[in-house]
C-alpha cells in the first residue's frame, strides 16, 4: 500500500503549506476600531487615500490584486519553465521517468481500483456538476448575477487553455506500464488542470462572507484536492511528473486571471475593503 500512501501524504503536505501561507497573508478587517480611524482620518484628506494605498469606490483592493497579479505571473512562469524543460529534456526528465517507473513498480490491484475512482475528481464530467451545484447553492446564499459568467468562465477557458497547450507541445504519454484509459498528449494533465481551476474557484465563492480562518481551510482543501489528483495522475502512469505540475499552475494560473475579472463584483478577497468617502459626504454614502 506504499503507493496509496504516497497518494496520501502529498496532498496533506500541500495543504499543510497553504493552510500556514494562508494564515499568515494579511487579513485587513475594515470594521475594526484602527480601520475606521484610518478612514475617518483620511475623509478629509481624499487625494492622500492614493498615498496610503486605499482605493476608490468600486475597485478591488490592492491586497486582492496583488494576490491575485502574483498568482497569475508565477502559474505563467512555472508553465513556461516546465515547457523549456520538457522541449531541452532535462532538468525535471530524470525525476519523470523514475516516478513513472517507480508508480509502475509498486502498483498493487488495490491501490490501482482506488487510484482511479479518485482521479474522476480532475475529470469533466465531475467537475462542471460540481461547479453548477456550488454555483446554485452559492447564488442563492450571496446572490450576484457575475456568478455563472465567473464559473464558465473558469472551466471553459480553463478546457481551451490546456487543449491548446497540448496541441502546441504533443508530448508523448509515459510508456512506463499506464493502469488507466487516456487520450490526447500527455503535456500539461487536463485532470491537474481542471482540479486546481475548479477547486480554487469554488473555494473563492464559498469563501465569500465566510471568517478569515473558513477561507484559510478552503484554500488548504483546495490546493490538498488538486495535488491528491495531479498524484493520481502520476501513479497511475498517464502522465509524467512535469505534466501534472504544469496543468496545476495553468489552472491557478487561470482561476487567479478570472477572480480579477469579477473580482470586483463577486470575491470577497477582492472586494472593495472601505469605500473612501469624499469631504463633506456623510458616513456611509
Amino acid at each position: 500500500m506504499l503507493v496509496l500512501s504516497v497518494a496520501g501524504l502529498v496532498p496533506l503536505v500541500v495543504a499543510a503549506l497553504v493552510v500556514l501561507v494562508a494564515a499568515r497573508w494579511p487579513h485587513a478587517d475594515p470594521t475594526a476600531p484602527s480601520g475606521r480611524s484610518v478612514t475617518a482620518a483620511l475623509a478629509d484628506y481624499p487625494e492622500a487615500a492614493d498615498d496610503a494605498g486605499l482605493l476608490r469606490p468600486g475597485s478591488t483592493t490592492v491586497l486582492g490584486l496583488s494576490a491575485a497579479a502574483l498568482a497569475v505571473a508565477a502559474s505563467a512562469v512555472a508553465v513556461g519553465v516546465l515547457f523549456l524543460l520538457v522541449r531541452s529534456r532535462a532538468g525535471f526528465a530524470g525525476i519523470d521517468l523514475r516516478a513513472a517507473r517507480w508508480a509502475g513498480a509498486n502498483a498493487t490491484a488495490t491501490s490501482t481500483s482506488v487510484l482511479r475512482g479518485v482521479t474522476y475528481l480532475g475529470s469533466v464530467v465531475v467537475a462542471l456538476p460540481l461547479a453548477a451545484a456550488v454555483g446554485l447553492a452559492e447564488a442563492r446564499r450571496v446572490p450576484n448575477r457575475s456568478l455563472p459568467a465567473f464559473l464558465i468562465l473558469v472551466e471553459a477557458g480553463q478546457l481551451l487553455l490546456v487543449n491548446l497547450v497540448k496541441v502546441l507541445v504533443d508530448r508523448a504519454r509515459p510508456a512506463v506500464n499506464p493502469l488507466a484509459h487516456f487520450s490526447a498528449a500527455s503535456f500539461p494533465s487536463g485532470h491537474a488542470a481542471t482540479a486546481a481551476a475548479t477547486f480554487a474557484a469554488l473555494a473563492l465563492l464559498l469563501g465569500r462572507r465566510r471568517s478569515a480562518r473558513t477561507r484559510v481551510a478552503l484554500a488548504g482543501a483546495a490546493a490538498g484536492l488538486t495535488a491528491l489528483v495531479a498524484c493520481t495522475r502520476v501513479l497511475l502512469g498517464v502522465h509524467w511528473a512535469t505534466d501534472v505540475l504544469a496543468g496545476s499552475a495553468l489552472g491557478w494560473g487561470w482561476a487567479a486571471l478570472c477572480s480579477i475579472a469579477f473580482g470586483g463584483r463577486l470575491l470577497r478577497f477582492a472586494a472593495p475593503v472601505r469605500q473612501v468617502p469624499t469631504a463633506g459626504a456623510p458616513p456611509g454614502s
